[in-house]
């Protein structure tokens, strides 16, 4: 017979190596619930036109393209609403490979026409994110891997220096290896008619748009540099076959740390990449006289500058334009020409997860036609985030 102890240590090899052979078990996963929720309360004086309607989407927040131009100004009108209250749902888990694996869903309740200012005010949950990461990739809707996150200035508004900057979420699938990230995303063509008229929203691409973009450091200067390539495709005399062009764009973005303070500023510019800037002020493309695409140059730039004045209280100045080089033989004189805005807000956060914020802004729109019309906005905002 063996010894005791030598029984009891063959045993307890035979269980540990048992267990090593038992093929591992995923992890349960780590959930997280967090978002916030914020009240907005504005004026608006327009200036060059009648209000829009309650219900209309540039009363929920600043677009460009909606500015009103010409004709006569309108008495200043009051909103309220808590529409850009916002949740995320996180959930992280370890794989039974041993990989990490993690997701986000995030919903608000902007832009969806379902709703009414008469009784309830009541709105539909909107999608923004949903996407998961997993080593290198991540697959979802999430930003644009074209955009520049970091330069996006602090804003009462919902987005703030809008007119010149790159926004946009979109399905897409995504690799990144340091600084250096490429992406495949959903293509979507928006086009001018022949001599001007409503805009023209295909879904006839064929090719996903192609983005490409690297991220790095210097000294206090954080810097992004990022490419587009997209095909332009639209079945413009409804035969079956598509024409099409081809679009690019590219984008240049920094934020400098200035001590407590910060420079933020970015120029994009490009053919072809409309909806991309400024919340699609700009058509990507107009039809021409043989029924072809074109496609239409454009240009955006935005510059902030935030102060922090103490532990509670900071300022941020922000100016924001976007233009368009277009051949109104093609595209008509009743298009959009520029938008720009400049605003100012003071921040006031007693607490790290509450701030009350308020912000003046100037903003104008001007056709290809030369008529004109300004937009002015006194805003307030309370938020708190958990």
């Amino acid at each position: 017979m063996l010894p005791k102890t030598l029984t009891k240590t063959l045993l307890a090899s035979a269980v540990l190596g048992g267990l090593a052979m038992t093929p591992a078990h995923a992890a349960d996963p780590q959930w997280n619930f967090s978002g916030y929720i914020k009240l907005d309360a504005f004026m608006s004086d327009y200036q060059d036109g009648n209000a829009p309607a309650s219900g209309f989407i540039g009363r929920q927040f600043y677009i460009p393209s909606t500015t009103p131009v010409g004709g006569n100004g309108d008495d200043i009108v009051s909103d309220f609403h808590a529409r850009q209250s916002r949740f995320f749902f996180d959930v992280s888990q370890v794989l039974d490979n041993g990989e990490a694996i993690t997701a986000r869903i995030e919903l608000d309740f902007m832009t969806v026409p379902v709703g009414d200012e008469r009784i309830t005010n009541s709105y539909s949950p909107r999608l923004r994110q949903a996407y998961f990461t997993y080593g290198n990739w991540l697959v979802g809707q999430a930003w644009s891997n074209f955009q520049n996150l970091t330069i996006l200035p602090e804003s009462v508004d919902f987005i703030g220096a809008t007119d010149g900057i790159i926004f946009a979420r979109q399905p897409q699938l995504r690799y990144t290896q340091g600084g250096f990230s490429v992406s495949l995303e959903n293509p979507e063509t928006t086009v001018t008619p022949f001599g001007g008229g409503s805009r023209i929203t295909s879904s006839d691409g064929i090719m996903p748009d192609l983005t490409a973009k690297y991220v790095g450091i210097t000294g206090a200067v954080t810097y992004s540099i990022a490419g587009l390539v997209r095909q332009l495709a639209y079945d413009t005399d409804n035969n079956g076959d598509d024409e099409t062009t081809a679009g690019y764009g590219i984008s240049l973005g920094a934020k400098w740390q200035l001590g407590k303070h910060d420079l933020r500023a970015s120029f994009q510019t490009g053919s072809g990449f409309g909806r991309y800037l400024g919340l699609n002020t700009f058509n990507s493309a107009v039809i021409d006289a043989n029924g072809d695409l074109e496609a239409i140059d454009a240009s955006g730039v935005t510059l902030a500058y935030r102060h922090v004045w103490n532990d509670t209280t900071r300022s941020n100045l922000v100016f924001s334009r976007g233009w368009a080089d277009k051949d109104t033989h093609l595209t008509g004189v009743n298009t959009t020409k520029f938008t720009q805005r400049l605003g100012a807000n003071v921040m006031y956060s007693p607490v790290k997860n509450l701030t009350f914020g308020a912000e003046l802004s100037r903003a104008t729109r001007e056709l290809e036609s030369g008529t004109d019309g300004d937009m002015t906005r006194l805003q307030f905002m309370a938020l708190y985030s958990f």
